[in-house]
């Protein structure tokens, strides 16, 4: 034990250290550099001018569609949004998924509790306003500027409904600080800038 200590004290044994720790440390920087400088080089040798084949259908509010079967956002408690864009209590939800149009509380592409940047106090409610004919536009802005930074994660992304589901969870844009969310009144947002943030 004595003398692993005088041997630590030692310069020279410090200073073998340490070289070894630095040339670790560059040797690993340099791997990851090789890495990062290989997958830029592999987005630029894409064209430019190519998009990525969104794979996205827009329902354009064609009513005279009969539809038999309906998917819905499932996942709330007493409000459900069904793929047309209506938003029902639970209880107004047909067998096919569909929403039942004749209840008096269903509506259709309601934003009640959004604000004007698309960011919603209620999911339901953020979804049936992002499945509105009017935000093709917007969601499509959305989808070219995602394409390149979010390539994998709107891919599975099948139509304009399976898209507002992902779009108004809560995501990183949502949260300050990765704990607390930026505007707690309105944290489900469709529209292309995250909620403003509230102070504290």
């Amino acid at each position: 034990m004595m003398v692993l200590r005088r041997l630590l004290r030692r310069r020279w044994v410090l200073g073998v250290v340490f070289g070894l720790s630095l040339i670790y440390f560059l040797t690993s920087t340099l791997k990851q550099e090789e890495r990062t400088i290989r997958d830029r080089t592999l987005l630029e040798a894409k064209d430019s001018d190519h998009r990525i084949p969104w794979k996205v259908r827009f329902n354009l509010g064609n009513s005279s569609r009969q539809i038999t079967q309906c998917r819905n956002s499932i996942q709330g408690k007493t409000l459900l949004t069904d793929e047309l864009g209506y938003v029902c209590e639970r209880k107004d939800l047909l067998v096919n998924g569909c929403c039942n149009v004749y209840a008096p509380s269903t509506r259709q592409y309601i934003c009640k509790s959004c604000l004007a940047n698309g960011c919603c106090n209620i999911y339901e409610y953020c979804v049936s306003c992002c499945l509105q004919p009017d935000k093709q536009l917007l969601l499509e802005r959305f989808l070219n500027r995602a394409a390149e930074g979010f390539q994998n994660l709107f891919t599975a992304v099948e139509d304009h409904f399976e898209l507002c589901l992902a779009k108004c969870r809560t995501s990183s844009q949502s949260v300050q600080h990765e704990n607390t969310y930026r505007n707690p009144q309105a944290k489900y947002c469709y529209g292309e800038s995250p909620p403003e943030l509230l102070p504290v």
